[in-house]
């Protein structure tokens, strides 16, 4: 049995998407939605495989009637080098070409796990940060957001200082969403918003872990106030950041709804 391709013939098959359209209206995207794909990508512990879902869209003129769907899923079977935070705009330029678009954008949404290293006994485990890379080009302006959703523990000052003994804490999720001059690596927006916290989350914890995570959330005591202003402080120094947005989601553990703090800012 033969296991060459087949040799698809398009000659005389009437190209409808790139017909003429009459309606002089343009669209402002189109493109396929939630698609999942196997992808490499490159942060600095190394190249890591996981599963992306991918949103991608090109400005339509009005003087076509569709796009070229399947185009969009070839640059993805195609890509064969690991993707990174900076070669992130070449999938973007190359989208833009092969669909002749003016105007394009990718939203690329995946699972980035880092090995941690347990506080005290040092016992190695995994743990999960979403990552999303917003890209958008104009004819040959690039503009790339990278967000990273990292999950925190959080202790509350208030119950610190009003109780005899203990705390209430809980577990938090930090989105921190930067545009960037620069390139940023992932890991670097995880270890500045880890450094904020109370606490840092383990995939695993031995008891003398357990033991320090705890005393050290007690000595630290943050609300989603100090949190959101401390890691901000943080990316105000980064020259690489023109602008960023943060939000902390407390999922409190004495209440029925969560604690919440958002922040913009823009250094321009």
């Amino acid at each position: 049995m033969s296991t060459k391709p087949a040799i698809i013939e398009t000659v005389g098959i009437e190209d409808v998407q790139g017909s003429v359209d009459t309606r002089d209206i343009a669209i402002d995207r189109v493109g396929i939605r939630s698609l999942k794909h196997p992808v490499a990508f490159s942060d600095r512990s190394g190249v890591q495989h996981t599963v992306a879902k991918f949103d991608m869209s090109v400005a339509l003129s009005p003087s076509l009637k569709g796009t070229h769907m399947s185009r969009f899923i070839d640059i993805l079977n195609s890509q064969s080098s690991a993707i990174s935070v900076d070669t992130f705009r070449s999938i973007l330029i190359n989208m833009r070409d092969r669909l002749e678009a003016d105007k394009g954008i990718i939203e690329m949404e995946f699972p980035w796990f880092v090995n941690k290293s347990a506080p005290v006994s040092g016992v190695m485990s995994l743990v999960d940060y979403q990552i999303t890379l917003i890209g958008k080009i104009e004819q040959d302006a690039v503009d790339t957001v990278l967000r990273v959703v990292v999950p925190v523990t959080s202790l509350c000052p208030c119950s610190k200082k009003i109780s005899e003994y203990g705390a209430h804490n809980q577990r938090s999720h930090v989105t921190v969403e930067v545009a960037l001059d620069q390139t940023v690596q992932v890991e670097e927006i995880i270890d500045i918003v880890e450094g904020e916290a109370s606490a840092q989350l383990y995939g695993m914890l031995k008891r003398v872990d357990e033991k320090y995570v705890t005393e050290q959330a007690y000595d630290n005591p943050k609300f989603v106030e100090d949190m959101i202003r401390d890691v901000a402080g943080c990316l105000n120094e980064d020259d690489r950041i023109a602008s960023y947005r943060v939000v902390v989601e407390n999922f409190e553990s004495i209440h029925n709804h969560s604690a919440y703090a958002e922040l913009s800012h823009s250094k321009d």
